[in-house]
């Protein structure tokens, strides 16, 4: 789109979840030309992340309302009234933004209070199939509510807001990952042309499960002429797993144990087929790169939202599903060993990934940040 360069403001913090999508949207709009200030909490992750990226944060200091300590409102609340202050005192000194983004953790009440105030428009995004407390208190105002799964939809439809206004998008996904290759990847990761790549993982804190099941299938998985496993445990359970699996040095060429993943993008590029969690960046980045899967969503989420998160994929036949309570049990071993063993059905999966468009979720995003901005 056209049109003057705009001044956004962004509201994203406390985890990957929440950083990284704003993130991948900051780019997005940076290189349309226009100019994107951040506000978070110096003290969580965005207050390494944003800088790292190149764009100036804005502290912001609050704290959640704990419902368990109802003593909490009090302070909650007081910070909740000083943080919007301060941030009406900025925009009086410095102006206020043509428009605003808030990407559903507390931190963005602070910003989109204020920017209500001042008749400045906003635009939420949701990046779980069930709505966070943040988000849903924030609908009845934002001038679109963009959401990455369908799901969420009807969340919001109950919260008031009018179909037209809820918007699909997708979960924006970073430059670093959509761009990396293929080719990248497997040089990163040792991992020659013809073999075939399952990469393991159970987002940035593991996944003790899923690392027991895969472990018990070690033998079956090392059987397999030309499979490479590239098994990133989560730094609590890497300890237990690489003693689980008692790697031979022979093995170990086959079988890459590592607590964490730094180069998500270019792991995912590499691999032929993944075995992960169904968080919401996990599944934006495994359907942008439109990578097969076979999803075990994590059992304890608030309102089971990974099942519904896997559903997404499932559903559109780019991915496979098991429970985490089937583990154990025949059908895991049966669907992991398939898949690795039918590339004609990852082939099928991987085409229907793509059907997804999830690679241009932070310029679809972008488009209805712009259109919030010229009304």
């Amino acid at each position: 789109m056209g049109g003057k360069r705009l001044e956004v403001a962004i509201a994203a913090g406390g985890t990957a979840g929440h950083i990284n999508p704003a993130l991948a949207l900051a780019e997005e709009l940076r290189d349309r030309g226009h100019h994107v200030t951040f506000f978070g909490q110096t003290s969580k992750l965005e207050g390494r992340l944003v800088p790292e990226a190149g764009f100036e944060l804005v502290p912001v200091v609050v704290s959640g309302f704990d419902r368990s300590r109802p003593w909490t409102l009090a302070s909650s609340l007081y910070r909740m009234r000083r943080a919007q202050g301060q941030i009406a005192r900025r925009f009086s000194a410095t102006g206020a933004p043509d428009v605003a983004v808030g990407f559903g953790a507390y931190v963005e009440m602070a910003l989109l209070n204020c920017c209500h105030r001042l008749h400045v428009p906003y635009v939420l995004h949701e990046q779980n199939s069930v709505p966070g407390l943040a988000n849903k208190a924030l609908a009845p105002h934002a001038a679109t509510v963009c959401i990455s799964v369908p799901a969420a939809r009807e969340v919001f439809e109950r919260e008031g807001r009018t179909s037209p206004s809820v918007v699909l998008t997708g979960n924006p996904v970073r430059r670093s990952v959509v761009s990396a290759s293929r080719e990248e990847g497997r040089a990163a990761f040792g991992v020659e042309p013809e073999e075939t790549m399952l990469l393991v993982f159970g987002g940035s804190l593991g996944a003790a499960h899923i690392n027991q099941g895969v472990t018990r299938l070690k033998d079956e998985l090392l059987s397999r002429e030309g499979l490479v496993v590239v098994h990133s445990t989560g730094a609590d359970g890497f300890d237990e797993t690489v003693s689980a699996l008692a790697l031979t040095p022979a093995e170990q060429l086959r079988w890459r144990v590592m607590p964490y993943i730094s180069n998500m993008g270019q792991a995912l590029a590499a691999a032929d087929l993944v075995l992960s969690r169904a968080g919401a960046s996990s599944i934006a980045e495994i359907a942008a790169l439109a990578i097969p899967s076979l999803l075990v969503p994590y059992p304890f989420a608030t309102a089971d939202h990974q099942t519904t998160n896997a559903r997404y994929l499932v559903d559109a036949g780019a991915a496979a599903l098991v429970s985490d309570d089937k583990i154990d049990e025949p059908v895991f071993t049966e669907e992991l060993l398939g898949l690795v063993d039918d590339p004609a059905r990852r082939a099928a999966m991987r085409e229907a990934a793509r059907g997804l468009g999830q690679q241009s979720a932070a310029a679809a995003l972008a488009d209805q940040v712009e259109l919030a901005a010229r009304g």
